[in-house]
Protein backbone atom coordinates (compact mmCIF):
# COMPACT_ATOMS: atom_id res chain seq x y z
CA UNK A 1 0.00 0.00 0.00
CA UNK A 2 1.13 3.38 -0.97
CA UNK A 3 0.82 6.56 0.58
CA UNK A 4 -0.59 9.49 -0.98
CA UNK A 5 2.20 11.17 -1.74
CA UNK A 6 5.27 8.68 -2.55
CA UNK A 7 6.25 9.48 -5.89
CA UNK A 8 8.77 6.22 -6.21
CA UNK A 9 9.52 3.27 -4.25
CA UNK A 10 11.62 4.05 -1.08
CA UNK A 11 12.89 2.31 1.90
CA UNK A 12 10.41 2.38 4.75
CA UNK A 13 11.28 -0.32 6.95
CA UNK A 14 14.30 1.25 8.07
CA UNK A 15 14.74 2.27 11.15
CA UNK A 16 14.57 5.96 10.41
CA UNK A 17 11.82 5.42 8.46
CA UNK A 18 9.75 4.04 10.86
CA UNK A 19 10.61 6.37 13.64
CA UNK A 20 9.75 9.31 11.47
CA UNK A 21 6.78 7.67 10.46
CA UNK A 22 5.35 7.51 13.68
CA UNK A 23 6.65 10.84 14.59
CA UNK A 24 4.70 12.51 11.30
CA UNK A 25 1.69 10.50 11.56
CA UNK A 26 1.42 10.13 15.84
CA UNK A 27 -1.86 9.40 16.58
CA UNK A 28 -3.99 10.76 13.61
CA UNK A 29 -4.98 7.33 12.12
CA UNK A 30 -6.88 6.77 15.37
CA UNK A 31 -8.48 9.95 15.47
CA UNK A 32 -9.24 9.55 11.85
CA UNK A 33 -11.50 6.35 12.62
CA UNK A 34 -14.64 8.29 14.01
CA UNK A 35 -14.22 10.56 10.73
CA UNK A 36 -14.42 7.96 8.01
CA UNK A 37 -18.48 8.91 7.28
CA UNK A 38 -17.61 12.20 7.00
CA UNK A 39 -14.96 11.39 4.78
CA UNK A 40 -16.82 9.24 2.47
CA UNK A 41 -19.87 11.73 2.60
CA UNK A 42 -17.13 14.01 0.98
CA UNK A 43 -15.72 11.84 -1.43
CA UNK A 44 -19.16 10.59 -3.23
CA UNK A 45 -19.90 14.90 -3.34
CA UNK A 46 -16.64 15.24 -5.19
CA UNK A 47 -17.08 12.25 -7.37
CA UNK A 48 -20.14 14.17 -8.82
CA UNK A 49 -18.73 17.24 -8.77
CA UNK A 50 -16.01 15.93 -11.03
CA UNK A 51 -18.55 14.26 -12.95
CA UNK A 52 -19.83 17.35 -13.72
CA UNK A 53 -16.50 18.45 -14.62
CA UNK A 54 -16.50 15.61 -17.27
CA UNK A 55 -13.38 14.47 -15.25
CA UNK A 56 -15.07 11.08 -14.58
CA UNK A 57 -18.34 9.40 -16.46
CA UNK A 58 -21.56 8.31 -15.33
CA UNK A 59 -20.64 4.78 -15.27
CA UNK A 60 -17.18 5.84 -13.43
CA UNK A 61 -19.46 8.04 -10.65
CA UNK A 62 -21.54 5.26 -9.77
CA UNK A 63 -18.77 2.56 -9.35
CA UNK A 64 -17.22 4.99 -7.30
CA UNK A 65 -20.28 5.84 -5.37
CA UNK A 66 -21.39 1.88 -4.74
CA UNK A 67 -17.37 1.79 -3.59
CA UNK A 68 -17.56 4.10 -0.98
CA UNK A 69 -20.82 2.85 0.02
CA UNK A 70 -19.30 -0.29 0.73
CA UNK A 71 -16.63 1.23 2.10
CA UNK A 72 -19.08 2.80 4.35
CA UNK A 73 -20.75 -0.78 5.49
CA UNK A 74 -17.12 -1.90 6.42
CA UNK A 75 -16.49 0.89 8.79
CA UNK A 76 -20.08 0.34 10.58
CA UNK A 77 -19.16 -2.91 11.28
CA UNK A 78 -16.18 -2.17 13.08
CA UNK A 79 -13.88 -3.86 10.15
CA UNK A 80 -12.90 -0.94 8.37
CA UNK A 81 -9.11 -0.83 9.60
CA UNK A 82 -6.69 2.54 9.51
CA UNK A 83 -3.04 1.65 10.28
CA UNK A 84 -0.13 3.51 10.67
CA UNK A 85 1.24 3.11 7.18
CA UNK A 86 -1.72 4.37 5.88
CA UNK A 87 -0.91 7.64 7.88
CA UNK A 88 -5.09 8.81 7.47
CA UNK A 89 -8.27 7.86 6.70
CA UNK A 90 -8.13 9.47 3.14
CA UNK A 91 -4.99 7.17 1.90
CA UNK A 92 -7.16 4.06 3.71
CA UNK A 93 -9.82 5.14 1.79
CA UNK A 94 -8.12 5.63 -1.41
CA UNK A 95 -6.25 2.51 -1.13
CA UNK A 96 -9.06 0.48 -1.01
CA UNK A 97 -10.90 1.99 -3.77
CA UNK A 98 -8.19 1.17 -5.62
CA UNK A 99 -7.95 -2.48 -5.01
CA UNK A 100 -11.61 -2.88 -5.83
CA UNK A 101 -11.96 -0.30 -8.81
CA UNK A 102 -8.01 -0.18 -10.33
CA UNK A 103 -6.81 2.96 -11.48
CA UNK A 104 -10.10 4.65 -11.08
CA UNK A 105 -10.24 4.25 -7.76
CA UNK A 106 -7.14 6.47 -8.15
CA UNK A 107 -9.28 9.40 -10.27
CA UNK A 108 -11.05 10.06 -7.37
CA UNK A 109 -8.44 12.55 -5.99
CA UNK A 110 -8.54 14.71 -9.35
CA UNK A 111 -8.86 18.26 -7.57
CA UNK A 112 -9.07 18.13 -4.63
CA UNK A 113 -6.02 17.61 -1.44
CA UNK A 114 -5.98 15.90 1.94
CA UNK A 115 -6.19 19.49 2.87
CA UNK A 116 -9.62 19.96 2.18
CA UNK A 117 -10.63 16.49 2.59
CA UNK A 118 -9.40 16.65 5.96
CA UNK A 119 -11.14 20.17 6.90
CA UNK A 120 -14.09 19.20 4.71
CA UNK A 121 -14.49 15.31 7.24
CA UNK A 122 -13.74 18.26 10.44
CA UNK A 123 -16.46 20.68 9.59
CA UNK A 124 -19.03 17.83 8.56
CA UNK A 125 -18.36 16.25 11.79
CA UNK A 126 -18.43 19.59 14.23
CA UNK A 127 -22.03 20.33 12.35
CA UNK A 128 -22.86 16.90 13.40
CA UNK A 129 -21.69 16.57 16.78
CA UNK A 130 -22.56 20.59 17.92
CA UNK A 131 -26.10 19.92 17.03
CA UNK A 132 -26.12 16.69 19.32
CA UNK A 133 -23.89 18.94 22.06
CA UNK A 134 -27.10 21.54 21.68
CA UNK A 135 -29.36 19.39 22.40
CA UNK A 136 -27.41 17.70 25.79
CA UNK A 137 -27.73 21.55 26.86
CA UNK A 138 -31.39 22.01 26.55
CA UNK A 139 -31.54 18.32 28.50
CA UNK A 140 -29.57 20.00 31.00
CA UNK A 141 -31.41 23.23 31.40
CA UNK A 142 -34.66 21.46 31.39
CA UNK A 143 -33.46 19.52 34.45
CA UNK A 144 -32.59 22.34 36.38
CA UNK A 145 -35.70 24.27 35.60
CA UNK A 146 -37.56 20.50 36.80
CA UNK A 147 -35.85 21.40 39.71
CA UNK A 148 -36.74 24.73 40.37
CA UNK A 149 -39.95 24.57 39.55
CA UNK A 150 -40.45 21.54 42.03
CA UNK A 151 -38.79 23.80 44.43
CA UNK A 152 -39.67 27.18 43.60
CA UNK A 153 -40.57 28.23 47.13
CA UNK A 154 -37.73 26.58 49.08
CA UNK A 155 -36.02 29.74 50.57
CA UNK A 156 -32.10 29.30 50.29
CA UNK A 157 -29.93 31.69 51.75
CA UNK A 158 -28.09 33.81 48.82
CA UNK A 159 -24.14 34.16 49.12
CA UNK A 160 -21.46 36.71 47.71
CA UNK A 161 -17.68 36.25 48.66
CA UNK A 162 -18.54 33.06 50.36
CA UNK A 163 -20.65 35.01 52.96
CA UNK A 164 -24.42 35.11 53.51
CA UNK A 165 -25.66 38.23 51.66
CA UNK A 166 -29.75 38.11 51.01
CA UNK A 167 -32.54 35.73 50.78
CA UNK A 168 -32.64 33.42 47.50
CA UNK A 169 -34.85 30.22 46.76
CA UNK A 170 -33.78 27.06 45.24
CA UNK A 171 -36.36 27.81 42.36
CA UNK A 172 -34.14 31.15 41.68
CA UNK A 173 -30.54 29.12 42.10
CA UNK A 174 -31.62 26.29 40.05
CA UNK A 175 -33.15 28.94 37.30
CA UNK A 176 -29.98 30.72 36.76
CA UNK A 177 -27.72 28.04 36.48
CA UNK A 178 -31.21 27.40 33.60
CA UNK A 179 -30.97 30.77 32.09
CA UNK A 180 -27.18 30.43 31.52
CA UNK A 181 -27.31 26.64 29.67
CA UNK A 182 -30.28 29.00 27.39
CA UNK A 183 -27.91 31.73 26.58
CA UNK A 184 -25.05 29.63 25.79
CA UNK A 185 -27.23 27.37 23.18
CA UNK A 186 -29.32 30.54 21.80
CA UNK A 187 -25.57 31.96 20.82
CA UNK A 188 -24.89 29.22 19.33
CA UNK A 189 -25.90 30.16 16.08
CA UNK A 190 -22.48 32.12 15.20
CA UNK A 191 -20.54 29.34 15.87
CA UNK A 192 -23.26 27.53 13.45
CA UNK A 193 -22.66 29.91 10.80
CA UNK A 194 -18.55 29.15 11.00
CA UNK A 195 -18.57 25.88 10.77
CA UNK A 196 -21.41 25.43 8.10
CA UNK A 197 -19.13 26.78 5.26
CA UNK A 198 -17.93 24.04 2.61
CA UNK A 199 -13.81 24.35 2.55
CA UNK A 200 -13.89 20.90 -0.63
CA UNK A 201 -12.63 21.97 -3.73
CA UNK A 202 -10.17 24.59 -2.66
CA UNK A 203 -7.18 21.71 -2.57
CA UNK A 204 -4.43 22.64 -1.40
CA UNK A 205 -5.68 26.05 -0.88
CA UNK A 206 -4.91 27.55 -3.79
CA UNK A 207 -7.77 26.23 -5.80
CA UNK A 208 -7.15 23.52 -8.92
CA UNK A 209 -7.83 23.76 -12.96
CA UNK A 210 -10.68 21.61 -12.67
CA UNK A 211 -13.66 23.03 -13.51
CA UNK A 212 -14.95 21.68 -9.65
CA UNK A 213 -18.54 23.39 -9.27
CA UNK A 214 -18.10 24.24 -5.25
CA UNK A 215 -21.54 25.70 -4.41
CA UNK A 216 -22.59 21.86 -5.89
CA UNK A 217 -20.11 20.66 -3.36
CA UNK A 218 -21.35 22.46 -0.43
CA UNK A 219 -25.29 21.76 -1.76
CA UNK A 220 -24.55 17.92 -1.91
CA UNK A 221 -22.80 18.21 1.95
CA UNK A 222 -25.65 20.15 3.15
CA UNK A 223 -23.03 23.24 3.99
CA UNK A 224 -24.67 27.01 3.66
CA UNK A 225 -22.09 27.57 1.23
CA UNK A 226 -18.18 27.22 0.25
CA UNK A 227 -15.91 29.54 1.45
CA UNK A 228 -15.36 31.78 -1.37
CA UNK A 229 -11.56 32.40 -1.32
CA UNK A 230 -9.33 28.92 -1.73
CA UNK A 231 -6.99 30.17 0.96
CA UNK A 232 -9.81 30.87 3.38
CA UNK A 233 -9.66 26.63 4.13
CA UNK A 234 -6.40 26.75 5.25
CA UNK A 235 -6.22 30.18 7.30
CA UNK A 236 -9.74 28.86 8.59
CA UNK A 237 -8.47 25.44 10.09
CA UNK A 238 -7.87 25.68 13.82
CA UNK A 239 -9.16 29.49 13.72
CA UNK A 240 -13.06 28.15 13.55
CA UNK A 241 -11.95 25.30 15.72
CA UNK A 242 -10.69 27.58 18.58
CA UNK A 243 -13.55 29.59 18.32
CA UNK A 244 -15.69 26.01 18.51
CA UNK A 245 -13.96 25.08 21.73
CA UNK A 246 -13.96 28.27 23.77
CA UNK A 247 -17.75 28.17 22.83
CA UNK A 248 -17.57 24.50 24.57
CA UNK A 249 -15.68 26.04 27.00
CA UNK A 250 -18.31 28.56 27.88
CA UNK A 251 -20.94 25.28 28.65
CA UNK A 252 -18.84 23.67 30.40
CA UNK A 253 -17.76 26.77 32.96
CA UNK A 254 -21.22 26.78 33.73
CA UNK A 255 -20.92 23.38 34.50
CA UNK A 256 -18.27 24.03 36.61
CA UNK A 257 -19.75 26.68 38.80
CA UNK A 258 -23.06 24.16 39.28
CA UNK A 259 -21.34 21.48 40.23
CA UNK A 260 -19.14 23.72 42.41
CA UNK A 261 -22.44 25.01 44.20
CA UNK A 262 -23.79 21.17 44.86
CA UNK A 263 -20.58 19.89 46.74
CA UNK A 264 -20.67 22.93 49.37
CA UNK A 265 -24.55 22.96 49.50
CA UNK A 266 -24.56 18.83 49.92
CA UNK A 267 -21.58 19.44 52.90
CA UNK A 268 -21.49 18.72 55.99
CA UNK A 269 -21.13 22.16 56.56
CA UNK A 270 -24.12 22.92 54.51
CA UNK A 271 -26.91 20.19 54.67
CA UNK A 272 -29.15 22.02 51.85
CA UNK A 273 -28.78 18.87 49.85
CA UNK A 274 -28.74 15.24 50.03
CA UNK A 275 -27.26 13.46 46.48
CA UNK A 276 -28.68 10.11 45.85
CA UNK A 277 -26.29 7.56 46.19
CA UNK A 278 -25.63 6.66 42.72
CA UNK A 279 -23.46 9.84 42.16
CA UNK A 280 -20.98 9.71 45.16
CA UNK A 281 -18.51 6.62 46.11
CA UNK A 282 -17.03 5.98 49.42
CA UNK A 283 -13.93 5.88 51.42
CA UNK A 284 -11.57 3.07 51.16
CA UNK A 285 -10.88 3.75 54.97
CA UNK A 286 -13.47 6.30 56.37
CA UNK A 287 -16.85 3.96 56.19
CA UNK A 288 -18.46 7.20 56.85
CA UNK A 289 -17.51 9.18 53.48
CA UNK A 290 -20.10 10.03 50.98
CA UNK A 291 -17.90 11.72 48.26
CA UNK A 292 -19.05 13.95 45.73
CA UNK A 293 -17.43 12.77 42.80
CA UNK A 294 -19.50 13.12 39.49
CA UNK A 295 -19.83 16.85 40.52
CA UNK A 296 -15.96 17.26 41.58
CA UNK A 297 -15.50 15.33 37.97
CA UNK A 298 -17.69 17.62 36.40
CA UNK A 299 -15.90 20.71 38.08
CA UNK A 300 -12.66 19.37 37.03
CA UNK A 301 -13.73 18.53 33.47
CA UNK A 302 -14.15 22.06 32.35
CA UNK A 303 -10.22 22.63 32.72
CA UNK A 304 -9.42 19.92 30.26
CA UNK A 305 -11.41 21.79 27.25
CA UNK A 306 -9.77 25.30 28.45
CA UNK A 307 -6.83 23.30 27.80
CA UNK A 308 -8.08 21.94 24.30
CA UNK A 309 -9.05 25.66 23.58
CA UNK A 310 -5.45 26.67 24.72
CA UNK A 311 -3.52 24.34 22.86
CA UNK A 312 -5.42 25.56 19.42
CA UNK A 313 -4.58 28.75 20.24
CA UNK A 314 -1.21 28.70 20.86
CA UNK A 315 -0.61 25.74 17.69
CA UNK A 316 -2.23 27.89 15.14
CA UNK A 317 -0.27 31.08 16.19
CA UNK A 318 2.82 32.58 13.89
CA UNK A 319 1.43 30.59 11.11
CA UNK A 320 2.21 32.14 7.65
CA UNK A 321 -0.74 31.58 5.07
CA UNK A 322 -0.80 28.04 3.47
CA UNK A 323 -0.79 24.88 5.26
CA UNK A 324 2.02 23.75 7.85
CA UNK A 325 2.22 20.14 8.88
CA UNK A 326 1.36 22.04 12.23
CA UNK A 327 -2.17 22.34 11.54
CA UNK A 328 -2.52 18.40 11.80
CA UNK A 329 -2.05 18.86 15.59
CA UNK A 330 -5.49 21.12 15.85
CA UNK A 331 -7.76 17.93 15.14
CA UNK A 332 -7.33 15.90 18.22
CA UNK A 333 -8.14 18.72 20.89
CA UNK A 334 -11.18 19.44 18.99
CA UNK A 335 -12.21 16.20 19.40
CA UNK A 336 -11.30 15.53 23.00
CA UNK A 337 -13.00 18.47 23.72
CA UNK A 338 -16.31 17.42 21.76
CA UNK A 339 -15.91 14.01 23.82
CA UNK A 340 -15.14 16.23 27.26
CA UNK A 341 -18.10 18.21 26.83
CA UNK A 342 -20.55 15.44 25.94
CA UNK A 343 -19.15 13.03 28.67
CA UNK A 344 -19.82 16.41 30.94
CA UNK A 345 -22.82 17.20 30.22
CA UNK A 346 -24.47 13.68 30.31
CA UNK A 347 -23.05 13.56 33.85
CA UNK A 348 -24.42 16.76 34.60
CA UNK A 349 -27.83 15.95 33.98
CA UNK A 350 -27.57 12.56 36.18
CA UNK A 351 -26.24 14.97 39.38
CA UNK A 352 -28.92 17.80 38.72
CA UNK A 353 -31.25 14.97 38.56
CA UNK A 354 -29.95 13.49 41.97
CA UNK A 355 -30.25 16.41 44.37
CA UNK A 356 -32.73 16.18 46.78
CA UNK A 357 -33.35 19.64 48.90
CA UNK A 358 -33.57 19.54 52.84
CA UNK A 359 -36.35 22.09 52.94
CA UNK A 360 -36.22 22.62 56.41
CA UNK A 361 -32.12 23.11 56.80
CA UNK A 362 -32.30 25.62 53.55
CA UNK A 363 -34.82 27.50 55.95
CA UNK A 364 -33.26 27.38 59.18
CA UNK A 365 -30.00 28.89 57.40
CA UNK A 366 -31.83 31.72 56.22
CA UNK A 367 -30.70 33.80 59.21
CA UNK A 368 -31.16 37.29 60.49
CA UNK A 369 -28.24 38.85 58.47
CA UNK A 370 -29.85 37.88 55.14
CA UNK A 371 -33.07 40.64 55.85
CA UNK A 372 -30.66 43.28 56.60
CA UNK A 373 -31.10 44.89 53.56
CA UNK A 374 -34.65 44.68 53.73
CA UNK A 375 -34.60 46.13 56.43
CA UNK A 376 -33.18 48.73 55.07
CA UNK A 377 -35.66 49.05 52.18
CA UNK A 378 -38.70 48.82 54.88
CA UNK A 379 -37.14 52.06 56.48
CA UNK A 380 -36.87 54.33 52.76
CA UNK A 381 -40.85 52.68 52.50
CA UNK A 382 -42.60 53.50 56.24
CA UNK A 383 -40.01 56.57 57.41
CA UNK A 384 -39.14 58.33 54.28
CA UNK A 385 -35.43 57.57 54.73
CA UNK A 386 -32.89 57.91 52.10
CA UNK A 387 -31.50 54.43 51.46
CA UNK A 388 -27.73 55.84 52.65
CA UNK A 389 -29.42 56.60 56.10
CA UNK A 390 -31.66 53.81 56.73
CA UNK A 391 -28.15 51.36 55.54
CA UNK A 392 -26.29 52.89 58.24
CA UNK A 393 -28.78 52.66 61.20
CA UNK A 394 -29.73 48.98 60.47
CA UNK A 395 -25.77 48.41 60.62
CA UNK A 396 -25.50 50.00 63.54
CA UNK A 397 -28.39 48.29 65.31
CA UNK A 398 -28.35 44.50 63.83
CA UNK A 399 -27.66 42.30 66.20
CA UNK A 400 -27.77 38.27 66.53
CA UNK A 401 -30.95 38.77 68.93
CA UNK A 402 -32.80 39.88 65.83
CA UNK A 403 -35.79 37.45 65.58
CA UNK A 404 -35.72 36.19 61.78
CA UNK A 405 -38.99 36.99 60.46
CA UNK A 406 -41.57 33.81 61.07
CA UNK A 407 -43.58 34.52 58.17
CA UNK A 408 -41.12 34.99 55.29
CA UNK A 409 -43.64 36.68 52.56
CA UNK A 410 -42.56 35.55 49.10
CA UNK A 411 -44.77 37.87 47.87
CA UNK A 412 -42.62 40.90 48.66
CA UNK A 413 -40.00 39.82 46.61
CA UNK A 414 -42.32 40.77 43.16
CA UNK A 415 -39.98 42.23 40.47
CA UNK A 416 -39.03 39.58 37.71
CA UNK A 417 -35.88 38.15 38.99
CA UNK A 418 -36.63 38.21 42.53
CA UNK A 419 -36.95 35.51 44.70
CA UNK A 420 -40.92 35.41 44.67
CA UNK A 421 -40.88 35.90 41.03
CA UNK A 422 -37.96 34.10 39.43
CA UNK A 423 -39.23 34.14 35.62
CA UNK A 424 -39.38 30.08 35.37
CA UNK A 425 -42.32 30.26 33.27
CA UNK A 426 -40.25 32.48 30.14
CA UNK A 427 -37.58 30.52 30.80
CA UNK A 428 -39.50 27.44 29.48
CA UNK A 429 -40.59 29.23 26.94
CA UNK A 430 -37.12 30.75 26.04
CA UNK A 431 -36.52 26.70 26.21
CA UNK A 432 -39.02 25.41 24.36
CA UNK A 433 -38.27 27.72 21.38
CA UNK A 434 -35.16 26.28 20.75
Amino acid sequence: MSKLWQKKTTDTDSDAAKKVEAFTVGNDYELDQRLVPCDVKGSVAHAKALLKAKVITADENKRLEKALNRILNIWEKGEFVIRIEDEDMHTAIENHLSEQLGELGRKIHAGRSRNDQVLTAMRLYEKETLGDILEMVKGCADELLGLAEENREVLLPGYTHTRKAMLSTIGLWAGGFAEMLIMQAESAAGIQKLINRSPLGTAAGFGTTFDIDRVYESELLGFEGPLICATTAQLSRGWVELQLVQFLAGITSVLNRLASDIIQYSSEAYGFFDLDVSVCTGSSIMPQKKNPDVAELIRGGHSVVVGCASTLQTVSANLISGYHRDLQLTKEPVLKAIDKTSELLEAAKLLIRSVRPDREACRKACSYEIFAAEKANAMVRDEGLSFREAYRRVAAELKHEDAVPRDIRLEQYSHLGAPGNPGLALLRKRLLRM
